[in-house]
């Protein structure tokens, strides 16, 4: 059994499946509570389908900012960046139409990365205070950007809030985002950076590069986000004094999951199956009725206890 366990350990499938089995548990549990307490309010085939489209946006997200987080850095401008390029696409509906609509959000998140990235680079000062400092900024311009069209989507525009365009296009950014991972050097050089800064600049990498990168891929990727959280929710109104960090959460749960079952070469799945099994938890305590606060200590705790007993450790390890 011991040597079972052990080969099974080295299959390349061991962590989706894990991830899988302990789905499955975590369903199981939530339905037979809600099924005693308040029954038919989790669990069937559409509410399941439900928690897989909260899943697929927040993944979206999630593979953008798996670049900056397996390098050690961090990205706190993720909510303000999705907020602004929603608005931002909604304000040159009228002049743009469907480009609007699915390019200009991808475009405003690209160039919110890009200048996170390129001050990051310039100010040589950590990450996550050039990134909350720059989510300050895009927070003040999504109230201008409020103030063009206003913040609702019309309903015509709304065609990837739904199957089959939703995961349509939610599929595109997984095939984009593993092929920069396994086949570009993109994905190579920032596991190399993540696993020692110095080796790999010893080793030629250029460091500064592909840590700007990787926040571009981090804007990019939550404009993509927002293409599918606007045409879900059809509105988005501006949020100042760092309420857009609520917004980071959810994707960030993703990467934890991406980073823990890298090593088993599918992080993009191990992102996606993270995502719905943390969305159908949430869902699970409201439907039990837990308070929102609960909610969240359990979930995070969960996440937390998941992490600890599949993420291997290494004696030595440097902490950035």
């Amino acid at each position: 059994m011991q040597s079972f366990l052990a080969k099974a350990r080295q299959s390349q499938f061991y962590g989706v499946g894990l991830l899988l089995i302990v789905t499955l548990v975590v369903w199981v549990i939530f339905f037979a509570l809600t099924s005693a307490i308040n029954p038919g309010s989790f669990g069937d085939p559409s509410k399941m389908l439900t928690y897989l489209q909260r899943g697929i946006i927040y993944s979206v997200g999630a593979c953008g900012f798996y670049f900056v987080v397996v390098q050690g850095l961090f990205d706190f401008s993720i909510g303000s960046m999705i907020i602004l390029s929603e608005l931002m696409s909604i304000a040159l509906i009228p002049q743009a139409g469907w480009f609007s609509v699915v390019v200009v959000p991808i475009l405003t998140g690209f160039v919110l990365g890009l200048i996170n990235g390129l001050v990051f680079k310039t100010l040589r000062i950590p990450s996550m205070i050039v990134t909350t400092g720059m989510s300050l900024i895009y927070e003040a311009l999504s109230v201008r950007a409020a103030d063009i069209n206003g913040t609702r989507l019309a309903s015509e525009f709304s065609l990837f809030g739904s199957y089959p365009w939703n995961l349509i296009f939610a599929l595109a950014c997984f095939c984009i985002t593993g092929f920069i991972i396994k086949y570009t050097k993109i994905g190579t050089y920032s596991n190399a950076i993540g696993s020692n800064e110095l080796v790999a600049k010893n080793m030629g990498v250029n460091v500064d590069k592909y840590k700007v990168i990787a926040l571009t891929l981090t804007g990019a990727f939550c404009g993509a986000m927002a293409v599918l959280y606007l045409g879900y929710g059809t509105a988005q109104t501006p949020q100042t004094g760092m309420l857009s960090q609520s917004l980071n959460f959810m994707p960030l749960m993703g990467v934890f999951f991406g980073i823990a079952f890298k090593r088993y070469g599918h992080p993009i799945v191990s992102i996606v199956i993270g995502e719905f099994m943390v969305s159908m938890m949430l869902a699970g305590f409201i439907a039990i009725g837990v308070s929102t606060t609960v909610n969240q200590i359990v979930t995070g705790i969960t996440v937390l206890l998941i992490l600890m007993l599949t993420t291997k450790r290494r004696n030595g390890a440097v902490v950035k």
